[in-house]
């Protein structure tokens, strides 16, 4: 063999153990591939229950952000969705950075005369919108962390429409909840013919200015945002109280074949194919909502802290009358954002917020908001959306088929 054909023989061996070192052996979709994805490029933490079927992987870097979870171990699905083209390119992108994640802290209010987004003077479209970097690509601190549980911290300064200066600090622990946890908070009864995960973000800001926060220069709020995989038979399903003021002023109109309300019930589509965004104000919400994956059989429930208050800060892109008569509970379904068909996603989301108030030097808000995901015998699965959704599995189903 002459020298040029071995050294392009050894080149090729090279290659290909560089490429097998890379690659997963577990399947795309499943938790093991995404494991093994992200640990090619960030520092992450994994939590993990019950003879580690159940797990989560946390980057500190992402904002102590839970990207996704499984609840069959390493082969089982892997619930959140994750931007892997952005996430390996290692580009920061200017306005947002949209890596993926179940649970990622956010700030409100996005629009508005108050909003953390724009800067003063400018008009409320994209091209003047950014995300303040805190909350997008810097990274939180991570304090302490065990098996099931991890904390991080961050101080943030923000400056807001008004010139409103902001110093906060954030405190934001993740639990991984065990299946004693999980039948008490719901109270349910859990059988061994379901599986489930769930993952608790226990989140607070607290006021370390030198001033106390006004209404007339504006508040924030906790904003938690779950991205996760659609499907062309993915439906969120909102239950309600009251009179319904729902909002759908965020992206245009919305018909019928993606959005209807029957009875006390919203339910709107999660395809990831069409951009569009509702709104439940907090006198209408309910401290539960969730999505149903009828082609994969999963069942998602969103539990979070609703205390009774009004005053939510309103992050519609216009300058508001009532700038705090926000939304409490977010869905957003991801589409096409122009006629070249780019989009963000595909991703539906999963959202709540906390109340706003104003704070005293030294006073903080504190939001709690619960993600659980279960697998299994369907029959088990209805009595679940039925005692917490208020509806049965194949009303879900069926609801844009007719």
């Amino acid at each position: 063999m002459n020298n040029s054909l071995l050294t392009n023989t050894l080149t090729g061996i090279i290659c290909l153990i560089i490429i097998s070192g890379c690659s997963s052996p577990y399947k795309k979709g499943s938790f093991g591939y995404d494991l093994d994805f992200l640990k090619k490029y960030k520092r992450i933490t994994v939590l993990k229950r019950n003879s580690d079927r159940c797990q989560v992987i946390l980057v500190g870097d992402y904002q102590g952000r839970v990207m996704t979870s499984t609840s069959n171990g390493l082969s089982g699905n892997s619930y959140g969705w994750i931007n892997y083209d952005l996430i390996s390119s290692g580009k920061i992108q200017p306005h947002i950075n949209v890596f993926g994640g179940e649970d990622r802290f956010w700030l409100g209010p996005e629009g508005g005369q108050f909003s953390i987004f724009f800067k003063k003077g400018t008009s409320f479209d994209f091209k003047n919108w950014y995300t303040p970097s805190a909350i997008d690509t810097e990274p939180f601190e991570l304090i302490e962390y065990t098996d099931t549980s991890a904390l991080f911290n961050k101080k943030i300064r923000l400056v807001n429409y008004q010139d409103t200066e902001f110093n906060i600090e954030v405190t934001r622990e993740v639990l991984l909840l065990s299946n004693r946890d999980i039948e008490k908070n719901l109270q349910i009864s859990l059988g061994d013919d379901i599986s489930c995960v769930a993952f608790q973000t226990k989140n607070g800001i607290k006021n370390i200015g030198e001033s106390d926060w006004s209404k007339r220069t504006g508040l924030l709020s906790i904003w938690i945002l779950g991205m996760f995989r659609p499907s062309d038979n993915t439906t969120v399903v909102i239950p309600y109280r009251g009179c319904l003021k729902l909002n759908t002023e965020y992206f245009g109109k919305i018909g019928e074949d993606r959005l209807k309300v029957k009875g006390q019930t919203i339910f709107f589509r999660g395809d990831g194919k069409y951009r569009c965004k509702i709104g439940v104000k907090p006198e209408n919400c309910l401290p539960f909502f969730g999505s149903y994956d009828s082609e994969r059989k999963i069942l998602t429930v969103i539990q979070y802290s609703l205390s009774g208050d009004t005053t939510y800060v309103n992050s519609l892109w216009k300058y508001q009358e009532h700038p705090y008569r926000g939304d409490a509970i977010n869905s957003y379904n991801d589409g096409p954002i122009d006629e070249s068909g780019n989009q963000l996603g595909p991703f539906y989301e999963l959202e709540s917020s906390s109340c706003s108030r104003e704070l005293r030097v030294g006073e903080e808000i504190k939001h709690t908001h619960t993600t659980y995901h279960f697998e299994g015998r369907e029959e088990k699965l209805n009595q679940i959306a039925e005692k917490i959704l208020g509806v049965g599995l194949k009303e879900i189903g069926l609801v844009f088929q007719n």
